[in-house]
């Protein structure tokens, strides 16, 4: 990453003011105990040490370097491999299909998957915990580990803003693939348009739950494709290897609609059913209202269930 180049194109001072008081938080034990915000698990010295992050008030001082501070003179505490709680995988769709943008939404599904994302990982590193990145359509081109350290926004930023579209979404055999590379438990957030069959989404699914990850996913649809207002002869252009179209859209308008309310009722289903997070997303609807209005909900959720596991969060 170029050493001067600032990646800012996807934060949102906007969505960041309307999310600061929110958290993400695991609703499931990670690697044995229950996430909080934020005291480690981990004691000793059988951890390996990974980092270095600035001291923060409330941090125990018998982490600091003191090495560090004498070249420095700023304090900066001792991290290690397994301290954080919390460890998130922001899995983005970069396939061609994603960089549809409609006129009402006024941004591509990329974008908004990016402004998601942005925030999400400005948020997590917040919290003091780790995110990392996978870029991918039929392989993953980018994998980026997860870190604490503040200044991992700006290169996570980077890959966003830099990488290009090229071939089609295999979804189910990306999750798959990142199930075996993850070794730790943590949080998948897979944020796509979800163009590849359910069969072979739950296949990558099931595959990451297995391995007691939780997965979150974000359906990022551009509102053309879930009103299809279209009412002049329109020649459709084929995304990911599909032929050019010309047709009437109001002869396929109700087919169509009928297709994909079965499609996304379908996934809907089969992610509640393997208690996985389905979020459907307008690109139409600000970034800061659906974000917002997510993670509210989950923290209502994440509450009740850790008060119905003995009030520890």
């Amino acid at each position: 990453m170029p050493e001067k180049m600032e990646a800012r194109k996807y934060l949102d001072p906007k969505v960041l003011n309307r999310i600061a008081r929110l958290e993400l938080k695991a609703r499931q034990i990670v690697e044995g105990f229950i996430t909080g915000l934020h005291k480690s698990p981990y004691h000793g010295f059988s951890v390996e040490f990974a980092e270095h992050r600035e001291y923060v008030p409330g941090d125990d001082i018998r982490h600091i370097d003191w090495k560090v501070w004498g070249r420095s003179d700023r304090f900066y505490i001792k991290q290690y491999e397994q301290e954080t709680n919390l460890r998130a995988y922001l899995v983005l769709d970069t396939s061609e299909s994603m960089r549809y943008g409609g006129e009402v939404a006024g941004m591509t599904k990329y974008d908004y998957a990016c402004f998601v994302a942005a925030s999400i990982a400005y948020l997590i590193l917040r919290q003091q915990d780790a995110v990392g990145l996978a870029l991918f359509d039929s392989e993953i081109h980018r994998f980026v580990p997860p870190s604490t350290v503040t200044a991992h926004l700006r290169q996570l930023l980077w890959e966003m803003e830099t990488h290009s579209a090229e071939k089609k979404t295999n979804i189910g055999v990306i999750l798959h693939s990142l199930a075996e590379r993850i070794p730790q438990r943590g949080v998948v957030i897979l944020l796509s348009d979800m163009f590849d069959s359910v069969e072979n989404i739950m296949f990558g699914v099931r595959h990451l739950r297995h391995r007691k990850h939780e997965v979150i996913v974000f359906h990022i649809m551009d509102h053309d494709e879930l009103e299809f207002p279209f009412q002049q002869m329109t020649m459709f252009m084929g995304l990911e290897g599909y032929p050019n179209l010309l047709c009437d859209p109001r002869a396929l308008r109700k087919a169509y609609l009928k297709e994909v309310r079965e499609f996304m009722n379908r996934l809907r289903r089969e992610c509640r059913y393997n208690g996985v997070d389905y979020v459907l997303m307008d690109t139409k609807e600000k970034v800061d209202v659906a974000l917002a209005t997510y993670l509210a909900r989950r923290a209502t959720t994440v509450a009740k269930g850790s008060t119905a596991a003995g009030g520890v969060v």
